[in-house]
């Protein structure tokens, strides 16, 4: 009985196998014409602007770039730091992602000459989810002139502490009498083997390396002009969660240094009122990046509304600080309920941006752009 039902299934099965052998599997896809319109014109103004040769972009790697271990050819992406503005509007927003790949690489060597690390770019990814296709570079690499007039001077700075070092030894190893009855010639036979040591050291010294890491801000200058289209103010706006009854209105941002001179810290300058039925406290308050890290209230800064409560019906004004990794990523401010562990209400950090006065942006850039010359701190005889 089982062998005539298993044989009878194999019938079954090859004749299924058999008969639809010659039908092909229909079906469709279909452009959607009308809706890719339709979200052009939410996204975007209708006009162009020409990202211009030469103009530049500020990134953030993702990865570290190292000169000693990355390769040529290897592939990085880079995200956009600050809006890029045309006369039109924006036309590549903050957050857009830049492949690049590693083109150039050289460790640092002897004679003072340091490693450097050249990128180029190929292409953008912006939010929407469009590729663009651009031609962009970046190079830590100096020019050979002002590499050289480097090199000499801080070969020259070894040589001549090397002398002065020599020549305060012989005086005090030989005497003051000893360098009068001399006529000065054991101070400048002590001064000519110091400058000789000194020599030798600038010789043997080592460059430094290259280190890009996630947070150091690189200038990638366009190599060729590229036709974008400019975006509307609306389609940038952040999404945000609104509680009811609990409204929180960012009036200033400001970038500062932590008490290790680093600038990691934002200050925010808050009114708050609560309308809601619930309490709320500075505790509760905390910053998130677009990567759902959390950020909570810093203690090095204005610690007033980190230790107050509002009850429902309570109103307040005054300033919060948060320390945090990159300054330059996307942050919103949330208000956690402390029940669920999960956030009542979200607040782009970026959306309030737009309405800091130009004097505190300005403020801002320049305490940002503090760094950077990419390399390694590393001893003169580091190998």
């Amino acid at each position: 009985m089982r062998t005539r039902l298993a044989g009878l299934l194999l019938i079954s099965v090859l004749f299924m196998n058999t008969a639809f052998a010659d039908v092909p599997f229909q079906g469709h896809a279909e452009f959607d014409e009308e809706y890719n319109s339709e979200l052009d014109k939410n996204m975007y103004t209708g006009k162009t602007e020409t990202l211009e040769k030469r103009d530049i972009i500020e990134m953030t790697v993702s990865q570290v770039l190292d000169g000693t271990f990355s390769l040529e050819g290897d592939e990085f992406f880079a995200e956009v730091t600050s809006d890029v503005v045309g006369d039109k509007g924006v036309i590549i927003p903050k957050g857009t992602m830049a492949h690049g790949i590693i083109t150039q690489t050289s460790e640092a060597k002897r004679l003072g000459r340091d490693g450097h690390l050249s990128l180029s770019f190929d292409y953008l990814v912006t939010p929407d989810g469009r590729e663009i296709p651009i031609e962009g570079h970046m190079s830590t690499k100096l020019h050979p002139i002002k590499a050289a007039t480097k090199i000499i001077a801080t070969d020259v700075g070894y040589t001549a502490v090397g002398g002065l070092a020599g020549g305060l030894f012989a005086v005090q190893a030989l005497g003051l009498e000893a360098a009068i009855a001399s006529q000065g010639y054991t101070v400048a036979g002590g001064a000519a083997l110091g400058s000789t040591i000194g020599l030798g050291m600038a010789l043997y010294r080592k460059g430094k390396n290259v280190l890009i890491a996630p947070g150091d801000e690189i200038k990638v200058r366009i190599l060729s002009d590229v036709e974008l289209p400019v975006y509307r103010d609306e389609a940038l706006k952040q999404k945000e969660l609104i509680y009811p009854g609990l409204d929180i209105r960012i009036a200033n941002i400001l970038y500062e240094k932590d008490p290790f001179g680093e600038v990691n810290t934002i200050t925010l300058s808050l009114s708050i009122s609560n309308m809601s039925k619930k309490a709320i406290s500075g505790m509760d308050l905390a910053l998130m990046n677009d990567y759902n890290a959390i950020y909570n209230p810093s203690i090095f800064g204005d610690t007033k509304l980190l230790f107050s409560q509002l009850k429902p019906g309570d109103r307040y004004a005054g300033k919060i600080s948060f320390a945090v990794s990159n300054v330059k990523q996307s942050f919103w401010l949330i208000v956690n309920d402390r029940a669920t562990n999960k956030p009542l209400a979200k607040i782009s950090l970026d959306n309030a941006y737009k309405n800091v006065s130009k004097d505190v942006k300005k403020r801002n850039d320049k305490m940002r752009k503090g760094k950077k010359n990419f390399y390694k701190e590393e001893g003169p005889f580091d190998i």
